[in-house]
């Protein structure tokens, strides 16, 4: 019996620390080409109404509460919001004026992730690259979930990018 208590002991430990051997923090990021001006589309992902018109989680979860809060665009502009994907905040930390936002992220005891929208001009239109970054630190459970993190974030920045491209060019 205490051979087997000690071996399952040493597992568990190794797996552990196995756990640790994973990255402490994972970027998931989705590109796409919109035909609009990237003054027009910083003025939308800048504005706490404005991202509304390309949230994929409003178009994901019909039910979802959103709370503006702070001014209508720029620096503190955010929104409350709780649905079946979760609850938290979302708001606008840094501008620099039509090349990027950057987005802070409060999802409680889920962490703090760092969004970046960038904007680069081409012919005919802009390309929007959507970038997230998560911080996992020590938590073992929170490096294994980072391991998915793309495939849980990345369709959903598909789907909001796709949105963007239709909500600019109404």
């Amino acid at each position: 019996m205490t051979t087997l208590i000690a071996a399952f002991a040493l597992t568990f430990v190794v797996l552990i620390g196995l756990t640790l051997l994973l990255p402490r923090r994972r970027t998931v990021s989705r590109e796409r080409f919109v035909p609009a001006s990237a003054e027009t589309i910083f003025e939308l992902v800048a504005s706490n109404r404005g991202y509304q018109a390309f949230n994929p989680y409003k178009d994901k979860d019909p039910e979802l509460k959103i709370e503006m809060f702070g001014p209508e665009s720029g620096v503190g502009s955010g929104f409350s919001f709780h649905g079946k994907d979760g609850k938290g905040t979302q708001t606008v930390a840094s501008v620099v004026e039509n090349e990027s936002v950057t987005l802070q992220l409060d999802l409680g005891p889920m962490g703090r992730p760092v969004t970046t929208f960038t904007f680069e001009p081409k012919s005919g239109g802009t390309q929007v690259r959507w970038a997230t970054t998560a911080q996992f630190g020590l938590n073992p459970l929170a490096r294994v979930f980072g391991l998915f993190l793309d495939r849980f974030l990345g369709p959903d920045y598909d789907r909001g990018l796709q949105l963007l491209a239709a909500a600019t060019t109404r």
